[in-house]
């Protein structure tokens, strides 16, 4: 049973840290609000929030959750005092629509102009803000080549020297999902049994750890996204960090032919939104140039609107030509890619 009290601690525990930030009044309807429920960590959206509130005088409140957002909105039903949903992850959005928690936003006419089709849903349920490359970390010292695909991970010249967290996370579903719409089931399937025998490694850790391991020599190339490298880079508080991004030089796959797989932090109208209009405003605002140059320097994201500036640290990354291929095509593979990461036994690691 989904416990919504311990969830509201998290929530509130977590808004402890955003300034401004405040939990949902009892009257879910609010003249001049809009209400929030989000993956992303308040402080991460909180200079986004501010900039929205001084441009139209709409105050927005906040609640964030670790886990179980489209369940606790469905629980609220018509009572829910959600307006928008934030969140990362192609996976996640699609869940929130799945799970009848969203409603339709398809004739807007700033937000269609704004953000490209291939990052719309088609039926209007949610909407791109900002992508991440899911790239190959490489380290400097023992990789000479600065092109690569990601078909080249299950070439046998990289036998036990490739590192990667859980095939089954949602990073890594994504992206098997964009190699299975590319090659077909077929294919992408001996694509991961050779992927799986050249890992170095039983798949564990995070994005970060793949580049930990490249630093300490234990393979020599990771599967991470865009973002993670600019975290290392600016991590004063855990300074070895820097040491690892140091080590790493991102090569973005498939720039040369179809592009690379990127996957979207997004938005989604909530499905009983109780202050439609502000919430409408707010999403335009979000799918502005101003908004996303904001949104995207803070998560060393890129922006979705190709006209937004990128972040000094994220173009040091290089240059990412992405994929075409629409979210909602990859989406729907994601449960046969899930499944295949099963039957391969990617998370077994090599056999020998």
């Amino acid at each position: 049973m989904f416990d919504t009290s311990s969830k509201l601690r998290v929530g509130l525990a977590a808004l402890s840290v955003a300034a401004g930030a405040s939990l949902f009044p009892l009257s879910a309807q609010a003249e001049g609000t809009v209400n929030i429920y989000t993956y992303r960590q308040p402080d991460l959206i909180k200079p986004l929030l501010d900039a929205f509130t001084e441009e139209t005088g709409i105050d927005t409140e906040v609640l964030f959750l670790d886990q179980g957002l489209e369940d606790r909105i469905a629980a609220e039903g018509e009572n829910s005092p959600a307006d928008v949903i934030l969140t990362v992850d192609i996976g996640r959005l699609v869940n929130a629509k799945e799970k009848g928690v969203t409603q339709p936003v398809v004739d807007n006419q700033t937000i269609n102009e704004n953000i490209p089709a291939q990052y719309r849903d088609p039926e209007g349920h949610w909407i791109g803000l900002t992508t991440r490359g899911r790239v190959i970390y490489a380290s400097k010292d023992r990789v000479e080549q600065d092109t690569i695909t990601y078909e080249e991970l299950a070439d046998p010249k990289w036998k036990g020297k490739i590192c990667m967290r859980s095939g089954q996370h949602n990073y890594n579903i994504a992206l098997f999902a964009s190699m299975i719409a590319n090659l077909g089931e077929e294919q992408a399937e001996e694509w991961m049994k050779g992927l799986k025998e050249n890992l170095a490694r039983k798949p564990g850790g995070n994005d970060r750890g793949q580049a930990q391991a490249i630093y300490a020599g234990e393979c020599d190339l990771g599967l991470g996204n865009t973002y993670y490298v600019g975290l290392m880079m600016n991590n004063d508080e855990e300074p070895e960090q820097k040491e690892w991004a140091d080590a790493i030089k991102v090569l973005f796959p498939n720039s040369e032919d179809r592009g690379t797989h990127v996957n979207i932090s997004g938005m989604a109208l909530a499905k009983h939104a109780p202050n439609k209009e502000n919430a409408l405003e707010l999403m335009e605002f979000l799918s502005s140039a101003e908004a996303q140059a904001i949104y995207a320097e803070e998560n060393y994201e890129y922006p979705v609107l190709p006209s937004a500036e990128v972040s000094e640290t994220v173009q040091s990354f290089g240059e990412i030509k992405p994929d075409t291929l629409p979210l909602a095509d990859i989406a729907a593979q994601r449960k046969a890619a899930s499944e295949m990461v099963d039957r391969v036994g990617l998370d077994d690691g090599p056999a020998s």
